[in-house]
This record gives C-alpha cells, structure tokens and sequence, in this order.
C-alpha cells in the first residue's frame, strides 16, 4: 500500500479497486493485482515483504533447499541479535537471534515471485541445524545432511568454516567424516 501512496494512488480509489477485486490484500499492507498467476511461495513472499532484513533459515531454508522431507509449521527467520523479534498473524514465524558474524554468513538472494527473498546457502543451513539440533530433533539434522551429500557437490571447507563461527566445529566434525566416508 505504501508504494501504490508513493506513486500517488489516493487512499478512496485504492480501497475501491480492492472493493471491486482488482487487488487483493494478502496480509496486512501487501496487496497484489488478482489477475497475477497465484504465489508459488507464499510465506516466503509475505515475509519477506514485511521483514526485509530477516533471513530464511533452518526448517524453511532445508524444505527450500530440498534438504529435507519435513514440511514446516512456520516460517523460521533468523535476526540480528538486538534486533526487535518479527511478529506476524499469518504466516506463522518463528524468530531465531543470530550474532553479527552469523547472521550476515551464507545470505543468498533469491528471487521469489519478483520479490527478493533471504534465504541461507544449504552449507550455512545445516550448520544452523546443528546449532539448534536440540529444538528441531538430531533425525532431520542427519536426514538434512544425507541429502546434502546425495544431491550436491560437497563442500566441507565452506561447512567448517561457518562451522567454526557458529561455535559448533567441534561437534559437527564426527558427523560429516561419518557421514562422508558412506
């Protein structure tokens, strides 16, 4: 709605060709022409247009990745660390504080219905996981990492180095020789 302001659309003819089903709102301030073909991501859009300093991270960014065979509750989005948590009645999200270095390591930009979505590289993601191994179960964490080695090349240095700025090298480093040497 802002931007249908900035480019001098009154308020009045703005709710009325959302009256007349010529735009639809799909949250609260993000509105969108109803001829459009329908979203392919949805959540991923939304949050991403209400939260745009946010990233896609752990669950969301495996099921983006195909890195799992899990379908998320929510959407999870990693934060700065004193940044204010999101809150957001639809798309459930769930809000994860990430340190400085952690948080600006592994960004991809994706471009997602024309709208610029965050999400971590597949490296960073399962470093995530690991990280937070103990809220998402280590059984998706280990199904994440077997799937990495099946449909990608591997890249361990890139792994272990997020690894070591996340804090959880030491860790991580029987699980990827066990499951490397399979």
């Amino acid at each position: 709605m802002s931007q249908a302001l900035a480019a001098g659309i009154s308020r009045t003819y703005f709710y009325n060709m959302r009256d007349r089903g010529i735009i639809q709102e799909i949250t609260r301030g993000v509105y969108r022409l109803s001829a459009l073909p329908p979203l392919s991501h949805p959540d991923f859009f939304i949050v991403s247009l209400r939260f745009p300093k946010s990233v896609i991270c752990l669950l969301s960014a495996l099921a983006f990745h195909k890195l799992t065979t899990h379908i998320p509750h929510s959407v999870n989005l990693a934060v700065q660390w004193k940044t204010r948590l999101p809150q957001l009645d639809f798309p459930p999200i769930q809000a994860h504080r990430f340190n400085d270095v952690s948080f600006a390591a592994g960004i991809e930009i994706h471009t997602i219905d024309n709208v610029p979505v965050k999400i971590y590289d597949q490296e960073k993601t399962l470093v995530d996981c690991f990280k937070f191994r103990n809220k998402i179960g280590m059984d998706v964490v280990l199904e994440a990492l077997k799937n990495y080695k099946k449909n990608s090349v591997i890249n361990t240095n890139k792994m272990m180095s997020y690894a070591k700025f996340c804090r959880v090298d030491t860790i991580m480093a029987p699980y990827l020789e066990s499951i490397l040497c399979l």
